[in-house]
């Protein structure tokens, strides 16, 4: 079983069929970066016209029994999360209404300080805010997974423990493998772990030893190590890839219609844009390097099973419906 939870492609049927070429059962698509309630809603529209258009390659996945399904006809299952909490606008009523259309993780922060919590880029971190506590509450109460993959430190600790449900970094790396702003420390992914929760590898440049030349065994013996730390049944994929994406829409990213200034991004002089992937991950048809590699590192087939699609598996069968009373 091979899902990932995180990409942000510039989809289209070449990107579904190497899905299928590379055997990929289940993804996390970001519908939502800035976008409002209503701009959200005309994205889940898109995504049924290419779930009716191709429906030999793609489905809408809302359950973990969903995965299953697309693995019995030989398609990949498509669930949905949001960067940013800006589609739930002001209005805590909205938590319910995205899970109901199919929203499944939801980021409390993107970058900023939001109205829930403070993102990775700010200078001060308050932690979870008057409204996040709510919101986290009712995420857990009707089954829409805590995503604190760009959020600071305090925050990400601070729901992880004020989370009743297991939360999540779906795309993220060790900071001490890789000081990246965006990954995460040693006391933050042991907060997330320790209640639960999960930590989805990202082979997005940014985020990498040595950015794109980055080689695949030194990212799969810091999966092993982290595995050693941590647990394993913890660990998964989350690529973060961003494949066909023009140079754009990372401006989009980070900028969104928060600032008229370009936000360069992890201490970056240069202008916003998509460095080149590794050598060894190019595309969805390239998962399997990443089993070759942990395989090389020593670790069990069953261990790197989990990693590769079975912990999230297990992860959403127990996220994703209402809270038990």
């Amino acid at each position: 079983m091979r899902i990932d939870c995180l990409q942000y492609a510039n989809w289209s049927e070449k990107i579904f069929r190497q899905l299928r070429e590379g055997g990929v059962d289940a993804i996390q698509v970001t519908i939502s970066y800035h976008e409002n309630f209503r701009e959200t809603v005309l994205n889940f529209e898109k995504w049924n016209r290419w779930f009716e258009q191709y429906p030999e390659l793609i489905m809408k996945g809302q359950w973990a029994s969903d995965i299953d399904k697309a693995r019995e006809t030989g398609r990949t299952a498509v669930f949905f999360g949001f960067q940013n909490p800006s589609p739930i606008e002001d209005d805590i009523g909205l938590v319910e209404i995205v899970h109901t259309l199919g929203a499944r993780f939801m980021q409390l922060t993107y970058n900023n300080q939001s109205l829930l919590a403070t993102g990775c880029y700010e200078t001060e971190d308050m932690g979870l805010t008057r409204m996040g506590k709510q919101v986290v509450r009712e995420m857990n109460r009707v089954g829409l997974v805590v995503d604190m993959s760009h959020s600071a430190d305090r925050s990400t600790i601070e729901a992880a423990e004020y989370s009743e449900r297991p939360i999540a970094i779906t795309h993220a790396n060790p900071h001490a493998w890789s000081p990246a702003l965006r990954n995460k420390k040693d006391h933050v992914i042991r907060a997330v772990t320790e209640h639960g929760g999960m930590l989805g590898f990202s082979v997005y440049p940014h985020h990498l030893k040595d950015k794109s030349d980055c080689t695949l065994e030194s990212f799969c013996e810091m999966i092993a190590r982290t595995a050693d730390t941590y647990g394993v049944e913890h660990l998964g994929i989350g690529t973060d890839l961003c494949q066909d994406q023009p140079d754009s829409i990372v401006e989009w990213m980070r900028v969104g219609r928060w600032s008229k200034e370009i936000d360069y991004g992890e201490g970056s002089k240069d202008a916003p844009g998509f460095p080149p992937m590794p050598s060894w991950f190019r595309d969805n048809r390239d998962f399997g390097n990443i089993e070759e590699g942990l395989r090389a590192t020593g670790m069990h087939a069953d261990e790197i099973a989990g990693i590769m699609g079975g912990n999230w598996y297990t992860f959403f069968a127990n996220s994703f419906g209402p809270q038990a009373s």
